[in-house]
Parts: C-alpha cells; sequence; structure tokens
C-alpha cells in the first residue's frame, strides 16, 4: 500500500471504522519505525479511501454495518477525518431466532472521491448515496 499505487485492500479485526485505523496506527508502531504519529496518521488519510466495517451479529451472521470514507487529516492536523456514507439501521431489531432486521442505508452523503470515479469512467447513480441526481 505504501507504493503510491491505486487499488489495495487488506482486512484489520477491529470494532468500528475509527478503531481501523487506530489499530494500524498501532501496528506501524509496533514494527520500530521511528516515524512521529502525525506523519503515520497523514500517510494512512493519502492511502485509504473507504472502510468498510462488518459486524457479527447474536446469531453469528455477518453484516456490513458501515461505510465510511476517509477524507484527510483534520483542521488542526492531529486526527484522520471519517464520513459515514452507509449505516446499518438497528432499529426494526431481530426476528425469533435472533437475526438482525436491518438493513444498510444510505446516509445522503457523497463522497469526496466521486470525480475520482467519474473521471475513470465510473458512473455512480446517486439514488444508489441517498441523494438526488446532482445533474438534476
Amino acid at each position: 500500500m505504501n507504493t503510491g499505487h491505486d487499488g489495495s485492500i487488506c482486512t484489520v479485526h477491529a470494532n468500528s471504522p475509527r478503531d481501523v485505523l487506530a489499530r494500524i496506527e498501532t501496528m506501524v508502531l509496533m514494527a520500530g519505525m521511528e516515524l512521529p504519529v502525525r506523519a503515520i496518521r497523514e500517510q494512512m488519510a493519502s492511502a485509504f479511501d473507504v472502510v468498510v466495517h462488518q459486524a457479527r451479529f447474536k446469531d453469528g451472521s455477518r453484516i456490513i454495518t458501515c461505510v465510511t470514507e476517509v477524507v484527510g487529516m483534520s483542521e488542526n492536523g492531529e486526527n484522520i477525518e471519517l464520513h459515514d456514507l452507509y449505516l446499518f439501521d438497528h432499529s426494526n431489531g431481530y426476528d425469533e431466532f435472533g437475526r438482525p432486521l436491518g438493513s444498510l442505508e444510505p446516509t445522503g452523503s457523497l463522497p469526496s472521491f466521486l470525480d475520482k470515479l467519474t473521471s475513470a469512467g465510473i458512473r455512480l447513480d446517486p439514488t444508489l448515496l441517498g441523494v438526488e441526481d446532482r445533474q438534476s
């Protein structure tokens, strides 16, 4: 992932998208690299576009519960800014077997990398993001 090439994927065991970043930061620090935390965070903020979080529910099922965009560094330069694009709606509760009845719902926010997709020839229907078409 540190070669600058577009497109990579990895798996990290974590409890939330924010926890993913904390665990990767910890792994870098454990590697013995003498990098300041701010530099590690800046590298992560520029390397990651999206965190897809999957949770295991009581019934053993695994469901995507959050799709979160990594926006960049905060104004103070200390933290990585995250922006939820999809969240799992838990409001329907569980069925009689303990299976979650919710669904992954768009937050209505457009990702900042939408233009990057468009320039690559990928047109994403804005209704999939829970918004009306930007070109209307």
